[in-house]
């Protein structure tokens, strides 16, 4: 969700998280970066849609509290803290 809030529209394609994971040492495929925001989207974090094979995922507000550490979403990692 960081990658999202990172993006000016908040906004990233499935195949664009796979590549923004990769740094973290995080090597899945589209299935599994969509499985994990089918359930972003059930926790509503995130607002998806389809676009040909992949998926579009948009940082909701809830998702961007949880990104800013105001809100806790059940069953997704706490961001760590900002250095400073």
């Amino acid at each position: 969700m960081k990658s999202l809030a990172a993006q000016k529209d908040e906004t990233l394609n499935s195949d664009l998280i796979i590549h923004e994971l990769r740094p973290f040492g995080i090597r899945k495929d589209r299935a599994w970066v969509n499985g994990e925001l089918a359930y972003l989207k059930e926790m509503a974090a995130v607002k998806l849609f389809e676009a040909g094979s992949v998926q579009v995922a948009t940082l909701t507000a809830l998702g961007h509290r949880h990104v800013l550490r105001e809100v806790e979403i059940e069953g997704v990692q706490r961001p760590s803290r900002p250095e400073g």
